[in-house]
C-alpha cells in the first residue's frame, strides 16, 4: 500500500479538466444508470434543429453524439472545462458559451427546440422554460439526492439539510411551476467503490486504509415545452404546459 499522504497529494494534483477521472481507474468503480443517457441524448440531438446543452463540462458527453443539430449551443461556467469544449466541439461548429453560473442564460426566448443536461449544477427552470420553444423538450441526467453521504457523514456527522437537496421530487414540483409538465422520472441507486485513499479524498478529508463504498442516486428527467404529441422514451420527462 501507498503512503497515506502520496495519495492524496496525487488526487488534489490530478488534472479533472473537462471530468476527467482517468486516475481513478482500477482504483474506483461506480455503476451506471440502467437507460444509457448518452445513447438517448445521441438520439434526440440528431432529431433537433437548435439545440443548448448546460453545464456541458468539456463537452465529452455531446461531442460522443455521432450527428449534432444545424444549430449546436452548450454553455459551462468553470474555463478549463469551457477551453477544452471550445478545442473539442468547436471543429464540429458547435457554438461554446462561459457563463458565470449564477446569470440568466444568454439567449432570447423560444430558441431552442431541445435543452439537454448532464449533471447540471443547479437547473434554473424558469430559464430553461423561457428559452425552450412551445413543443421543445428537456432532457437530462441528474445527480440524485445524498451522493455519497454514506461516506462524507461518516467522517462530517450527520447531514439532515443537505440531504433534502436535489430530491427529484421537490425538482419536479420546480419544473412544474415553471411551466413543464413531467413525462416521466426515473431513478436509480448505484454503487460508488472506493479501494484507496485517493479516490475518495474528493468526498473526504482524511480516511483509514482498505476499501471505502458508499451509495448515491442518479436521477434523469425528460423534459418538453409542449406536450402534444410526445411520447416519454427512457429516463424522465416533462413538458412547458400551454397557457
Amino acid at each position: 500500500m501507498r503512503p497515506f499522504a502520496e495519495l492524496v497529494a496525487e488526487a488534489q494534483s490530478a488534472d479533472i479538466t473537462g471530468w476527467g477521472f482517468g486516475f481513478l481507474d482500477g482504483r474506483a468503480t461506480e455503476e451506471r444508470p440502467p437507460w444509457g443517457y448518452a445513447r438517448l441524448l445521441a438520439g434526440r440531438l440528431a432529431r433537433a434543429h437548435a439545440a443548448l446543452d448546460i453545464d456541458t463540462g468539456g463537452g465529452e458527453v455531446v461531442n460522443e453524439a455521432p450527428q449534432l443539430p444545424p444549430t449546436m449551443v452548450v454553455t459551462e461556467s468553470w474555463p478549463p472545462n469551457a477551453e477544452r469544449a471550445r478545442k473539442l466541439l468547436g471543429p464540429r461548429g458547435v457554438r461554446v458559451v462561459q457563463t458565470t453560473g449564477d446569470d440568466p442564460l444568454p439567449f432570447d426566448d423560444a430558441s431552442f427546440d431541445l435543452v439537454t443536461s448532464r449533471h447540471p449544477v443547479k437547473p434554473d427552470w424558469r430559464d430553461i422554460a423561457r428559452v425552450l420553444e412551445p413543443g421543445g423538450h428537456y432532457f437530462a441526467q441528474h445527480v440524485g439526492p445524498a451522493s455519497s453521504f454514506e461516506l462524507i457523514e461518516y467522517f462530517l456527522g450527520p447531514l439532515p439539510e443537505n440531504r433534502k437537496r436535489r430530491d427529484p421530487h421537490v425538482e419536479a414540483a420546480q419544473a412544474q411551476a415553471a411551466g413543464l409538465h413531467i413525462e416521466s422520472l426515473l431513478t436509480a441507486t448505484l454503487r460508488i467503490e472506493y479501494f484507496d485513499i485517493g479516490p475518495s479524498s474528493g468526498s473526504c478529508a482524511s480516511a483509514p486504509g482498505g476499501c471505502l463504498t458508499s451509495r448515491r442516486t442518479s436521477i434523469t428527467t425528460n423534459w418538453c415545452a409542449s406536450t402534444r404529441n410526445y411520447a416519454p422514451e427512457g429516463p424522465s420527462s416533462t413538458t412547458p404546459r400551454d397557457t
